[in-house]
């Protein structure tokens, strides 16, 4: 049977720079079916979803359900729904959450102070939300995204990848709806740190989340960081592959130069390092389609053309510099 994701692995289609774009994520547990847009088609309050989305539009939060593996049996009622609110900037990171028996209150947030970063957003926009939030201390979240109903490669390579995981005792993981990038299914996001990766086995992710617990990034199979634009995406990873930098928190893309097809990005060491990386955007041959059933197109595709130091390491170290 052929699927956006063979098509997409058959070509090589690069995994760099396709991470959907979401500094902050606001999780909610809602268990059940989901529909192709889950937020507005699931046992939610459709009323709710379409609020949550407005609410969050332009403010750099990104919400999606999520539901634990296995049965998806809906909630009994007067059930809590758990709420994980993660933000992924290097050094900035954080997890909060909280179960509401009324995702409805969650409309009470300041959407743009979490978008920034700012974990006061969860005392509300009036300090009127009263949910009591904890920092969350539990493994990493491993996001594995299974919506079916959004594209059959998500559920068919999706479940059983999150199953797996589960049954191997990996306790952060979480089915949910949507992070985009169907053909590089099984697809994931690990938060709070934000990399989101593709074509990805159980152990692949188990070798993640180990490197993760010292701080280290594993950038095989890696699609960026989602606290980036795809072109910062890009030029973190780009980086990383030049210099050999592994640190999680070690890399920020501190400024996006331009507009498409071409961009310069400028990305900062923490330890005075400074590289500007030019970033073209291409329209990906030959045509192949991005979604299962959907029509043959040339989805864009962010290319590296080259890496320049412009600034050594505070201590006077030399900087290896180069193309790609």
């Amino acid at each position: 049977m052929s699927t956006c994701t063979t098509a997409s692995r058959d070509l090589s289609e690069p995994l760099a720079g396709t991470a959907a774009t979401a500094p902050t994520w606001l999780l909610v547990e809602q268990p059940g079916p989901w529909g192709a847009d889950a937020l507005t088609a699931s046992r939610l309050d459709p009323a709710v979803g379409r609020a949550l989305e407005r609410a969050a539009e332009g403010t750099g939060v990104r919400v999606a359900l999520i539901r634990r593996p296995g049965r998806h049996a809906d909630l009994p009622a007067g059930s809590r729904h758990r709420v994980f609110v993660a933000h992924t900037r290097p050094g900035r990171s954080w997890i909060r959450t909280t179960a509401l028996a009324d995702p409805g209150r969650l409309l009470g947030l300041d959407f743009a102070a979490l978008g920034a970063g700012d974990a006061g957003g969860l005392a509300g926009a009036a300090d009127d939300f009263p949910g009591e939030w904890e920092a969350y201390t539990g493994d990493p979240l491993v996001l594995v995204c299974t919506n079916g109903k959004r594209d059959r490669c998500c559920a068919l390579l999706g479940r059983p990848l999150a199953a797996e995981l589960t049954a191997a005792g990996v306790e952060g993981t979480w089915e949910i709806t949507h992070i985009g990038g169907h053909r590089f299914s099984p697809t994931l996001v690990v938060l709070p740190h934000g990399y989101a990766y593709g074509r990805v086995t159980a152990q692949d992710v188990k070798d993640t989340l180990a490197a993760l617990g010292e701080n280290r990034v594993v950038t095989e199979g890696c699609r960026g960081r989602s606290a980036w634009e795809r072109p910062g995406q890009s030029a973190e990873l780009a980086v990383r592959e030049l210099t050999g930098e592994d640190g999680a928190d070690a890399l920020t893309v501190v400024r996006t130069e331009s507009a498409a097809p071409a961009w310069s990005v400028t990305v900062a060491h923490t330890d005075g390092r400074v590289w500007r990386v030019s970033v073209a955007q291409v329209a990906a041959a030959p045509p192949r389609p991005q979604s299962c059933g959907s029509p043959l197109g040339s989805p864009a595709r962010m290319d590296v053309v080259g890496v320049r130091a412009v600034r050594p390491a505070r201590d006077g170290r030399t900087v290896t510099a180069g193309r790609r």
